[in-house]
């Protein structure tokens, strides 16, 4: 069922209630998502994106529903990821010679997925397209926000910006708009999706912020391509984005660790309680990697000042959860942060300086040479973990 955005800009797209998993397995999605296609009619009609793969023959079934296929005129493919575009295969073989507008990169991303030679229109920043009654679309690259291919559309008079995976959220909700749904809810879904999948591109991100700003267009609504509709005060989510590209923290400090026998976990522990007690204003987070949800995890990573990482010492090493997680930390490029590194060991001891190496090639600043204990901590080396945590404070 069509729901009405605003005038005759309709969303038609689908509310996936199930889904714990995006991305292959690389991101969760606690609170489901949706995938929003939007449909406006003038005198022309115009298709913005489409849905999951999973859900195409149903997205057409309920399309034809609303609308005579044969009367779309124009289809907008602002990406071509699968979880936008997934839809078109079905749709194309209904109305096979209907033009897809997008930019060159989405062409070879959708030639690439579907092996399908469509009625492409490359467009470009600036680039326009007149739909009736005075209003036009208007076509803004958004490279690498986040895929090479990204675009944004601005349809002129309604003033929506359809912004696609910018400014989303993985979010199931019946509520379109903003202000119709739980604002902590909202906020932490969309700090998450910035944290885990636009962190790496924040120079390019504040760049593209700065350039559509300066395009001075009077945005009334952004109809993103996950979640919900911003309505109510739009730009507060782009005054988000500019505090969160510009190499955020809070202050905070994480202590995040895997343990074997508990004595790392002791380690860590007490570690907090001295950051604490050195320092009562600064948030002290503490998490079993092995216990925790990863993409859960890079989100207090990247609100944090220093992380402190621990690991036990196994075949004089971490353990593997310990360098995956240091992994997908470096894929996502933090910057102007801090790590210490702790662990016990039995033998030989090597995990404080291997998560010290691992750390400073993520591009974390080492502030130190770390804390080592031998087998699990006494009441001598609680105390000096205490200590060590209160340094990391200072």
């Amino acid at each position: 069922m069509k729901k009405k955005v605003k005038n005759n800009v309709f969303w038609v797209g689908k509310v996936d209630w199930e889904l714990k998993k995006f991305h292959g397995n690389e991101y969760s999605t606690h609170k489901g998502s949706t995938y929003n296609s939007y449909l406006i009619q003038e005198e022309k009609t115009v298709l913005i994106d489409t849905v999951w793969a999973p859900f195409a023959e149903e997205f057409v079934e309920n399309l034809v529903k609303e609308i005579d296929l044969n009367k779309i005129d124009y289809i907008v493919a602002n990406h071509g990821e699968i979880d936008h575009s997934g839809a078109l295969p079905a749709l194309m073989k209904h109305i096979p010679d209907k033009p897809i507008y997008c930019t060159a990169n989405a062409v070879k991303s959708l030639k690439g997925q579907y092996h399908q030679d469509w009625n492409f229109h490359v467009v470009k920043t600036g680039d326009k397209l007149d739909i009736g009654n005075g209003k036009e679309l208007v076509f803004v690259e958004m490279t690498m926000l986040h895929w090479p291919d990204s675009m944004a559309t601005y349809l002129t008079k309604d003033n929506i910006l359809f912004s696609n995976d910018a400014f989303g959220q993985h979010y199931a909700t019946e509520k379109l708009f903003n202000d119709l749904v739980d604002q902590c809810d909202l906020f932490n879904e969309s700090i998450k999706y910035f944290a885990n999948i636009l962190t790496p591109f924040n120079p390019m991100l504040r760049k593209k912020l700065d350039e559509v700003m300066s395009l001075n267009l009077q945005i009334d609504i952004i109809a993103t391509s996950h979640g919900i509709v911003w309505r109510d005060n739009p730009m507060q989510i782009v005054q988000k984005y500019s505090q969160w590209a510009n190499d955020y923290q809070e202050n905070q400090i994480t202590v995040i660790y895997d343990t074997m026998w508990n004595g790392t976990k002791i380690l860590a522990e007490k570690i907090a309680e001295g950051i604490g007690l050195a320092d009562p204003d600064v948030v002290v987070k503490v998490y079993n990697l092995a216990k925790s949800d990863e993409n859960d995890l890079i989100t207090e990573v990247f609100k944090s000042k220093t992380v402190v990482m621990g690991s036990p010492t196994i075949a004089k090493s971490v353990l593997h959860s310990v360098a995956g997680f240091i992994h997908l930390m470096k894929e996502l490029k933090f910057k102007n942060k801090k790590a210490a590194a702790f662990g016990c060991y039995g033998w030989s001891g090597e995990s404080v300086k291997v998560i010290n190496d691992l750390m400073a090639d993520a591009g974390f600043d080492v502030i130190n040479e770390g804390f080592r204990n031998s087998w699990n901590p006494d009441p001598d080396s609680q105390k000096a973990a205490l200590d060590f945590g209160k340094e990391i404070a200072v």
